[in-house]
């Protein structure tokens, strides 16, 4: 705990490539890491992974006081809870579509849409208070909207720019896996690797343009475009409907979930 009183907690977004992590003192992000998701990694294993990060802060695991997790990997929940247990002591707070979050979720299935996105809607809306769409570059592209009251309404699911590039390279002969973390220098390509890299990223920034015009329609007035995620910062200057990357809003949305739960749980409220 802080000199404010803050608790120091782990927030941590679990996605089917990478895993988010965030250290956090009260709503203050002190530090962040990505890390490859290993779906069979053990809570030990987890330990000692986190021992160097968290000590590369100045903190160490004995600090921790909480954890806050979303995850879209489900064996993961269980390390995850089963860690904090062990080497936190404490419960889990565990986000699912079922979580009092204090949005309300107009979706036929809440307990269908992924806890990450659902806490990057949450961040969004308290970051800009308007109707949104709310784009994330993952595994999968999400697009979430949200309505000017604050209401989750659904959105669409596409493949994401990571796994587009795998699937040519494990489905040709010739094709190379491409690093999609530099834009292309030229639309026109003339190597093979560039051509990937512009057909993949300015094919992505096409496709969010159009499922945001779709989308656009469903709302009143028009929404804002925000987007996030691993590749969100390099296809943004390709698309003419993003109209800014909020990197760490996975981040910022835990530390208001968090806030938000335990003050729900705090004595006599």
């Amino acid at each position: 705990m802080d000199q404010k009183g803050h608790k120091t907690y782990l927030g941590v977004d679990v996605g089917n490539t990478h895993t988010v992590l965030g250290l956090f003192q009260g709503p203050e992000i002190i530090a962040s890491w990505r890390i490859a998701t290993r779906p069979d990694i053990t809570s030990d294993e987890l330990a000692a992974g986190l021992m160097p990060l968290l000590g590369s802060a100045g903190f160490g695991l004995g600090d921790i006081e909480d954890l806050i997790l979303s995850c879209v990997v489900p064996p993961l929940a269980s390390t995850y809870k089963k860690f904090c247990q062990i080497y936190v002591g404490s419960t889990a707070m565990v986000i699912t579509g079922a979580s009092q979050l204090g949005m309300p979720i107009l979706y036929e299935r809440p307990f269908e849409v992924g806890a990450d996105r659902l806490v990057n809607s949450i961040a969004a809306y308290e970051l800009f208070r308007s109707p949104l769409i709310v784009i994330d570059f993952g595994t999968a592209v999400t697009f979430d909207c949200v309505s000017n009251k604050g209401e989750y309404l659904g959105g669409a699911i596409a493949p994401g720019p990571l796994v587009s590039a795998e699937t040519l390279f494990k489905k040709t002969a010739k094709l190379p896996l491409v690093d999609l973390f530099s834009p292309p220098e030229s639309i026109l390509a003339q190597d093979t690797v560039s051509a990937i890299k512009t057909g993949i990223i300015y094919g992505f920034a096409g496709l969010t343009d159009r499922v945001v015009q779709c989308l656009s329609t469903e709302f009143p007035s028009r929404p804002k475009i925000i987007a996030t995620g691993g590749l969100a910062e390099v296809i943004a200057p390709f698309s003419e409907s993003i109209e800014r990357v909020v990197p760490d809003l996975t981040l910022q949305g835990l530390a208001i979930i968090y806030k938000r739960l335990k003050k729900e749980s705090a004595p006599g409220l």
